[in-house]
């Protein structure tokens, strides 16, 4: 006699920043599971192809994404309501590093991986990072933080319409915990989630792009790691994923620190595979109803903001 079988609920998902690194890895890891239609975006469409292609997986769909551009959100929001008429899973991982590096003076550093995140002014002196770029935090911040929200507020209403449960996952890093910024008051606005609002968040953000621009950055007040620019996008990213998931109760809403992953965002350098980077993203996307909200986890621990 044949066992009955629930039959498996088709999903949908969303995979920004996908045609390479962790991005691609989660597509991939997403794939495979029986009933998941990945939609893979990239903003480079040529480049978006070639990732769907070395998949060879007939349940990926290839969608061109620029988080940057409102236009291309509001494009991949119709392709969503006309071919699928909802969302299930969206996962932002589009990031943008914020620094400019000499990669081979990095290098030639030796630097020990577990004072990563310390020593900044080592990198500055050594000729390793440019003196911190006006340019370049407008396109991390404007990728990392309000990138995420241009998706997101658009894809809400196709999450809201989800039968399975809707589920947000936001790669964040190790760099944007709140530790990771020695200002005390800074720490406290950034964590104060019962009354930040994205209002005053974007009041946080546009204050560092007024320091940076002025010639005013003080890196003892936004953060005393590798990269301020990526730190303060990241620690943005967190509290946005904190107070999404209290607006949004019936979703399963969360942040992940990947890992210190081997990508283009690391210069190759990392400790770890995008294989292993993806497992916390996609154990994320994937959570029982009854799984937190709100949280933020290194790889697949929970861990404190």
């Amino acid at each position: 006699m044949e066992i009955s079988r629930k039959p498996t609920v088709e999903r949908y998902a969303v995979v920004t920043g996908a045609n390479k690194g962790i991005g691609l890895e989660i597509a991939r890891q997403l794939a495979h599971h029986e009933g998941i239609t990945v939609i893979l975006t990239a903003r480079d469409k040529k480049s978006g192809m070639e990732a769907t292609e070395s998949l060879i997986k007939t349940n990926i769909v290839l969608h061109q994404l620029d988080v940057r551009d409102p236009a291309s959100v509001k494009s991949l929001a119709e392709f969503l309501q006309t071919q699928f008429g909802r969302l299930d899973i969206l996962v932002n991982n589009a990031a943008a590093g914020g620094v400019i590096v000499d990669f081979k003076a990095l290098k030639a550093l030796n630097v020990d991986l577990a004072d990563w995140n310390s020593g900044k002014e080592t990198y500055l002196r050594e000729g390793v990072i440019q003196r911190w770029n006006y340019k370049k935090a407008v396109e991390c911040l404007d990728t990392n933080y309000y990138g995420c929200i241009r998706v997101t507020q658009l894809l809400i209403p196709l999450l809201k319409l989800s039968t399975s449960g809707a589920r947000i996952v936001n790669v964040s890093s190790i760099a944007g915990e709140l530790k990771r910024i020695p200002c005390e008051q800074m720490q406290n606005k950034l964590g104060d989630i019962n009354n930040l609002t994205e209002e005053k968040l974007d009041e946080i953000l546009q204050a560092f792009l007024h320091d940076l621009k002025q010639d005013k950055f003080e890196a003892s007040v936004w953060s005393s790691i590798f990269s301020p620019i990526y730190s303060v996008s990241k620690a943005a990213i967190n509290a946005y994923t904190r107070f999404l998931a209290k607006r949004y109760p019936e979703m399963c809403i969360n942040c992940v620190h990947p890992g210190y992953v081997k990508t283009d965002l690391t210069w190759h350098i990392g400790t770890m595979t995008a294989e292993e980077g993806a497992k916390g993203p996609v154990i994320l996307a994937l959570l029982p109803n009854e799984g937190p909200s709100g949280c933020y986890f290194n790889q697949m621990e929970m861990a404190k903001f």
